[in-house]
């Protein structure tokens, strides 16, 4: 049994469950998952150091809430008005100044969240998924297609592949123009894992932060005003028409949603597909199963990938109110975190929750938040891009195989860099 540390913040001890550092953050999923383990059957709710973050330090920041329990991780997901979000949802600190900027609808409470989101939602419904399908599948066939005539049948499945389809359909949605895409899709990636991706580290993840965003609310200024001139049937020709309470959103909401979409939207999908190719990989016996009924099956498949990648392992809420959680008193102010990663391997929601099992169901994962006002607005789309993608990689290339990934080490995103994978070449 691990009794929390001696070490106080206040009336509250640090618990010995080190979830802070990036000593912790560098481990494997597997090795996390320990941890995660031993404070769901014994603290669920627990409060532990400041992260050790790789952005913005924080010199009042006292600690936070962990909160590893599926069920626990409902009710802060469900309770926006004891647990809000404008204080920020990343689990590392970033400037004030970039937290609505960088996270727009994340990054909001009611009224204001539900009245941009109801304004946007209609680019996200089943309806228009359907209509989308087509687009998508051609997208992905394509994509496919270029990757089986590389005619040594090796790649980086995440440069090659994994990466290219979420951006297409982002821009297909926003009315990104072809020739802005690749730019968009480089600065998407430096932003989110710090790194230039030629080993070059003369900025900090923050400078790159910092300089992805403004480059990506430039383009998204441009986009809104060719759009003002040029309608188009697309999401940002909606945006720059669209009113809230009589007014019309600002060059700022509009930018800021831009950001969102492209950053939240388009790399957690990347990184489920990668994923889904490593554990495809390592189990055959599920990937036989699964190419057995390809049509049948790739629907709980999906669903289970995104279990057991969990993407996105963390984000962030701030208790407004003082209020019991897992029977831990929150005071108001507090950092409280959830972790998906964890809330997916809770054996009291999960049967067998270690073992990846595309038959699994039912399968109310986390991976696209628990529920409520800020349940992903992407969802159906992303789960579109899966199925689809997965279908067509597994029909063209049935033999494609993972090698050896190149982890991200952070709090934000359960990322790779590279995943070299071979498979043989079609002619």
């Amino acid at each position: 049994m691990n009794a929390p540390h001696s070490v106080h913040a206040g009336e509250k001890r640090y618990d010995s469950v080190d979830l802070s550092s990036l000593a912790f953050w560098s481990q494997t999923a597997e090795e996390r998952e320990r941890s995660f383990a031993v404070l769901r059957a014994e603290r669920p709710v627990s409060w532990h150091r400041p992260v050790e973050g790789r952005l913005l330090p924080d010199p009042d920041d006292a600690g936070f809430w962990a909160v590893v329990r599926h069920e626990d991780i409902m009710t802060v997901s469900r309770h926006t008005d004891v647990f809000a979000s404008s204080a920020g949802v990343l689990f590392e600190n970033i400037p004030e100044d970039l937290v609505e900027g960088s996270q727009s609808l994340l990054a909001m409470d009611p009224p204001r969240h539900t009245k941009i989101r109801r304004l946007v939602s209609g680019a996200f419904t089943p309806r228009h998924i359907h209509r989308m399908q087509q687009q998508i599948s051609a997208h992905a066939r394509r994509i496919v297609r270029a990757l089986a005539h590389r005619p040594d049948g090796r790649a980086d499945f995440m440069r090659d592949c994994a990466s290219l389809l979420p951006m297409r359909v982002i821009s297909d949605v926003m009315g990104i123009p072809r020739e802005w895409q690749d730019t968009v899709a480089a600065t998407v990636s430096r932003s989110i894992s710090g790194t230039d991706g030629e080993g070059d580290s003369r900025q900090s993840p923050l400078e790159l932060l910092v300089e992805g965003h403004r480059r990506l609310r430039g383009m998204a200024l441009d986009l809104a005003g060719l759009r003002r001139r040029r309608p188009a049937q697309d999401l940002m020709t909606v945006l720059v028409r669209a009113e809230v309470d009589g007014d019309r959103l600002t060059d700022a909401d509009i930018a800021d949603f831009f950001l969102l979409l492209c950053l939240a939207g388009n790399d957690s999908t990347t990184q489920t597909i990668g994923h889904g190719l490593r554990l495809l990989t390592d189990l055959p016996e599920q990937r036989a199963w699964l190419r057995a009924d390809l049509d049948g099956r790739i629907g709980s498949a999906v669903e289970e990938i995104l279990r057991y990648a969990t993407p996105v392992p963390t984000f962030r809420r701030t208790a407004v109110a003082p209020t019991q959680l897992g029977g831990r008193h929150i005071s108001a102010g507090d950092k409280v975190v959830m972790f998906y990663t964890s809330g997916n391997r809770d054996a009291a929601v999960f049967r067998e929750p270690g073992c990846f099992d595309l038959t699994r169901d039912p399968n109310p994962h986390l991976s696209f938040g628990g529920g409520g006002a800020h349940y992903c607005l992407a969802a159906q789309l992303a789960r579109a891009q899966l199925r689809i993608l997965f279908r067509e990689l597994l029909r063209v290339l049935p033999d494609i195989e993972a090698g050896e990934p190149e982890f991200l080490t952070g709090t934000s995103i359960h990322g790779m860099t590279r995943l070299p994978c071979h498979f043989t070449p079609r002619g």
